[in-house]
């Protein structure tokens, strides 16, 4: 059972809507990526000793060995750390995280956390041709807490058919601030990408949140901070990696932390049972499985 957010829960929502969110996260930014290592090295212990991130999987195991906090956060992890189900029809957890929500989408409606929810036309910034993909769909919301890995893999194989970038605010994303603020997922900055598995639409939304620095794709490179905040179509050409990726390839990376929403139209995603909120996920498990789709319009 959730617990209500109490008096200390609605006094950080107030101050975040006080806070100049894109103002502290360009800070962040900076600071994340410094090199100068007296710095570098005590953002990282700080770190390490509040989150106790656990660092026996990565590439890398020394944490004050990454040239900037922003390497150490975003670090790779051993292979075969992380084994993806090879199944044809299973989709697999595109990253380490917790499920917020998960299930169907009413109509168009997305769950957000109890008592609250918001629209799929709103978190898609009104894309007509991806909305009706997806209305009457499955959904699955993972938050990816500060210790997580932040790599974002491919939940299913696929070809990059649309991407977008969304301006929003940068609220946190945690289950306080999910109950409180109402649309949450749709107010954020996010970034968008739309795919093609063997003719079956499906798609994943980044959604920024205080703190996070920048989202970036394998084929854009860092998509956030943005001078011109506007909805932004991203390019599908002349990209920075190829636009078809295998199940479990990387496909994205929170520098800092934030949330991922996978789509799925009707009857396409049969979500495990068990995918309820508060379940851990590791990147690559099987969360679904494939059934039988008919191919419908796309966009």
């Amino acid at each position: 059972m959730t617990a209500t957010p109490g008096a200390a829960g609605h006094a950080f929502v107030a101050l975040q809507h006080l806070l100049p969110q894109h103002g502290i996260s360009r800070l962040v930014l900076s600071a994340t990526r410094s090199r100068q290592p007296a710095f570098k090295n005590a953002l990282i212990r700080l770190f390490v000793r509040g989150f106790k991130p656990d660092m026996s999987d990565a590439v890398e195991r020394e944490p004050t060995a990454y040239a900037s906090f922003n390497e150490f956060f975003t670090r790779a992890l051993r292979a075969g750390s992380r084994p993806v189900d090879s199944g044809a029809d299973a989709i697999v957890s595109p990253v380490d995280g917790t499920v917020s929500e998960a299930g169907v989408l009413s109509a168009e409606r997305l769950l957000q956390a109890k008592g609250r929810d918001s629209t799929l036309s709103a978190l898609l910034a009104g894309n007509p041709a991806w909305t009706r993909t997806f209305v009457g769909g499955g959904f699955a919301t993972i938050y990816l807490a500060p210790y997580n890995y932040h790599r974002i893999h491919m939940a299913l194989p696929g070809e990059l058919r649309e991407s977008f970038y969304v301006p929003g605010r940068l609220f946190s994303v945690n289950r306080t601030t999910a109950q409180l603020v109402p649309g949450l997922f749709s107010r954020n900055e996010r970034v968008f990408c739309g795919f093609d598995c063997g003719g079956m639409p499906w798609g994943i939304v980044l959604v920024g949140a205080l703190n996070v620095g920048s989202m970036a794709t394998v084929w854009h490179g860092d998509v956030t901070p943005r001078k011109l905040r506007e909805v932004t179509a991203l390019p599908v050409s002349d990209v920075l990696a190829p636009l078809t990726l295998s199940k479990g390839e990387e496909m994205a990376r929170f520098n800092m932390g934030s949330t991922v929403i996978l789509l799925f139209p009707p009857g396409a995603a049969d979500l495990a049972a068990t995918l309820s909120a508060g379940r851990v996920l590791r990147m690559g498990e099987r969360i679904g499985t494939l059934r039988d789709w008919k191919r419908a319009p796309r966009p």
